[in-house]
C-alpha cells in the first residue's frame, strides 16, 4: 500500500456511518481527534472504511513500534493463541512470561538484579510502582511534575498533571502527592537561563518543598517521564536526572522512571533512560513493549521488590499472546530498529529543524530518535503558545493523509513505527510544510 492516497472527502460515507453509530453507543468520555475510522494497517500505513491510504507518524500513540501488523509479531501472535489464550499469571506459572520477564532484566537500565510485575497498561504499572514504593519505603509522600502524565486511574491520576481537565471533578485524589515544574528549558518556570541557572528546577525541591511541605524522610518516591509525552515532548537539561537520582539517593528515595511513551526504542536507545546513564530504582513501561497488544510492566530492583506474596495482582497482566508479542517485538527492534530510529529520527529532526527557519510560527524542535515535538508560538513576537494554530495543522496533515497527534500546550508530535525510512519522513516533512503554510 502507498500512502498517503485520499480517494474521499473526509470522512467518507462508510466512515460516517460508523462515526454516528459509535456515537450513539460509546461513552462521551472519549477524546477523539478526526474522524479517522480503521478498516486495516500494514507497516506504515493506514487504511479506512472507505479505502483512503494514510501515512502513519503517530503509531497509535507510539504504540506500534514495529509498524502495523509486522509478520512475525502475527505469527507470535497466532502460535500462543492456538496454544492457549489465558490461564492467569497471578496463580500459574507459563513459559512466555518468564522468558519475557527474563528479558526485561537484562533489558532495562541498571546492572542490579530485578524483579518485574506484569500489567495490562502504563496506568496499572505506575499503580504498581505507587503501591511498591510506599510498602517498601513505609513512606506516604510523592514527588511529581507539572505537565506529567502517568495515566488515569486513581492513583496515577494523582501523578498527572499534564492538564487540569484530566482531574477535574474526579476528586479528592490520592494524598501527599507534590507537584513541581519540570526541567523546561524553552519555557523556564522560574524565568532564568540554562547555562546560569543552576538547575532551579531540582534545587527547588530542597530548597523550598522539604522546607515548606514535607519533609524528605517521609517521601517515598519520585516519579518522572525522561522525556515527558503529553506535556509536550520535552527533553529536560542534560543534568537534570542525573541531579535528581543524586537527589533521591541522599534522601532514601526512590526513583521512579516512567519510560511508558519514551522506553523500547524510542529515542533511539532502548530506554530513554540511557541518555543520560542513570539507574533507576523503579522502571514503569508499556506502550511500545508489544506492537499494539495490551501489556505493561513494573520493573523493580529485586532489593527493594519486598512486598509478599498475594499482596499485588492482576486477572491478565502478562497475558500468553501479549508476552509472546512482546517477544516478537523485542527481538525485531534488537536487530535494527532501534538503530533505525536514531538514524531516521535525526533525519526527521534536522528536516524539521529547517522548517523552522522557513515559518516563523514554529517556535521549537525538540526530541531524541523517532520522539519528536513540534511546537508552535504566536506570530506577534509573543511567543505564547498558539494550540489553535497546532490544531489547524493537524487537521490539515489529516486532510493531505498524514496522521499525526497533538501534546502539550501547542506541540505536535511525531512518533511513527521505528520502521519508518527516510524517503518517508521526507514525503511527511512535505505534507507537514503545506499543512504549515496552509494553516498559518
Amino acid at each position: 500500500m502507498k500512502a498517503p492516497d485520499i480517494k474521499t472527502a473526509l470522512p467518507g460515507p462508510k466512515a460516517k456511518a460508523i462515526i454516528e453509530r459509535d456515537h450513539q453507543y460509546t461513552a462521551p468520555a472519549y477524546g477523539r481527534v478526526y474522524p479517522l475510522v480503521v478498516e486495516q494497517g500494514r507497516g506504515m500505513v493506514i487504511e479506512d472504511v472507505d479505502g483512503n491510504l494514510f501515512l502513519d507518524f503517530m503509531a497509535g500513540i507510539a504504540v506500534c513500534s514495529t509498524g502495523h501488523s509486522h509478520p512475525r509479531v502475527v505469527k507470535a501472535i497466532e502460535e500462543q493463541a492456538r496454544k492457549f489464550l489465558h490461564i492467569c499469571g497471578s496463580d500459574y506459572y507459563y513459559e512466555p512470561m518468564a522468558d519475557l520477564a527474563e528479558k526485561l532484566n537484562r533489558l532495562t537500565p541498571g546492572a542490579a538484579p530485578k524483579k518485574v510485575f506484569f500489567t495490562n497498561s502504563g496506568a496499572e504499572a505506575v499503580e504498581a510502582a505507587f503501591k511498591l514504593a510506599r510498602h517498601h519505603t513505609k513512606r506516604q509522600h510523592a514527588i511529581a511534575f507539572h505537565g506529567a502524565f502517568h495515566g488515569r486511574t486513581l492513583g496515577a491520576l494523582s501523578l498527572t498533571a499534564s492538564r487540569a481537565l484530566h482531574r477535574a471533578y474526579f476528586g479528592p485524589l490520592i494524598p501527599g502527592v507534590h507537584h513541581l515544574p519540570y526541567g523546561f528549558c524553552h519555557h523556564c518556570p522560574y524565568q532564568l537561563k540554562h547555562d546560569s541557572c543552576g538547575l532551579e528546577c531540582v534545587s527547588v525541591i530542597e530548597k523550598f518543598l522539604f522546607r515548606h511541605e514535607v519533609r524528605p524522610d517521609e517521601v517515598a518516591a519520585v516519579f518522572v517521564e525522561p522525556i515527558q509525552g503529553e506535556g509536550g515532548y520535552i527533553v529536560p537539561p542534560p543534568e537534570y536526572l542525573p541531579m535528581l537520582q543524586d537527589l533521591c539517593r541522599k534522601h532514601g528515595i526512590l526513583l521512579v522512571v516512567d519510560e511508558i511513551q519514551s522506553g523500547f526504542g524510542r529515542t533511539g536507545k532502548m530506554f530513554a533512560s540511557e541518555h543520560w546513564a542513570i539507574e533507576p530504582d523503579i522502571v514503569c513501561v508499556a506502550k511500545g513493549i508489544a506492537s499494539g497488544m495490551p501489556i505493561g510492566a513494573m520493573i523493580a530492583r529485586a532489593e527493594i521488590s519486598t512486598w509478599t506474596r498475594s499482596s499485588h495482582g492482576s486477572t491478565f497482566g502478562g497475558n500468553p499472546v501479549a508476552c509472546a508479542a512482546a517477544l516478537a517485538t523485542i527481538a525485531l527492534l534488537e536487530e535494527g530498529l532501534v538503530e533505525n530510529a536514531a538514524k531516521v529520527g535525526a533525519i526527521l529532526k534536522e528536516q524539521l529543524i529547517a522548517l523552522k527557519a522557513r515559518h516563523g510560527v514554529i517556535g521549537d524542535v525538540r526530541g531524541l530518535g523517532l520522539m519528536i515535538g513540534v511546537e508552535f508560538e504566536r506570530g506577534d513576537g509573543s511567543h505564547a503558545p498558539d494550540a489553535q494554530l497546532r490544531d489547524r495543522v493537524m487537521q490539515n496533515c489529516f486532510a493531505k493523509g498524514l496522521l499525526l497527534l497533538s501534546c502539550g500546550e501547542s506541540t505536535l508530535r511525531f512518533c511513527p513505527p521505528l520502521i519508518v525510512t527516510a524517503e518517508e519522513t521526507k514525503t511527511a516533512v512535505a505534507i507537514f510544510d503545506a499543512a504549515v503554510a496552509a494553516a498559518n
